[in-house]
């Protein structure tokens, strides 16, 4: 028990890290899941969480829905509009009619890059608004009504 406290804080190393490997690879464009930051420099949780709060405040990631971190480019746009948003403009622009199959889950967790409890939670709020039918494990969605641009905004 020699150890003497780190005077800057093993999160802010952590930090400074993964911000070099953000610039050193132009193409990141998630975090490592907090479970590898965890593995590879030997912290807890709440160590890894405050590192990733960090970045968050300098603007260089933001957490996404599903637990993912996204790195924050500079001049690059991310559409943060709710998922359920996102998912009704696929109806218009995917060219979808009333009574068309809906893309699944999967594919929907795939094309956002999201997790499938999330992709789920957001398909339940369209099929609330009245914008999808069907749904449910097993279950092909269908659309319901083609969304008007005010509800899509």
């Amino acid at each position: 028990m020699s150890q003497q406290a780190n005077p800057r804080g093993t999160f802010l190393k952590v930090a400074d890290t993964l911000r070099m490997r953000i610039e050193a690879d132009p193409n990141m464009a998630e975090l490592p899941p907090l479970a590898e930051v965890m593995s590879d420099h030997k912290v807890s949780r709440g160590v890894a969480l405050r590192a990733f709060a960090v970045l968050k405040q300098e603007g260089v990631a933001e957490p996404t829905p599903g637990g993912r971190w996204r790195i924050v480019r500079a001049g690059a746009r991310a559409d943060r509009r709710p998922l359920e948003q996102r998912f009704a403009d696929i109806i218009t622009t995917d060219g979808l009619e009333v009574g068309q199959r809906f893309p699944s889950a999967s594919a929907l967790a795939e094309r956002f890059g999201v997790s499938r409890p999330t992709v789920t939670k957001a398909l339940e709020k369209l099929e609330t608004a009245g914008v999808l039918a069907g749904g449910g494990q097993g279950k092909v969605r269908t659309v319901r009504a083609v969304p008007t641009r005010e509800e899509r905004s």
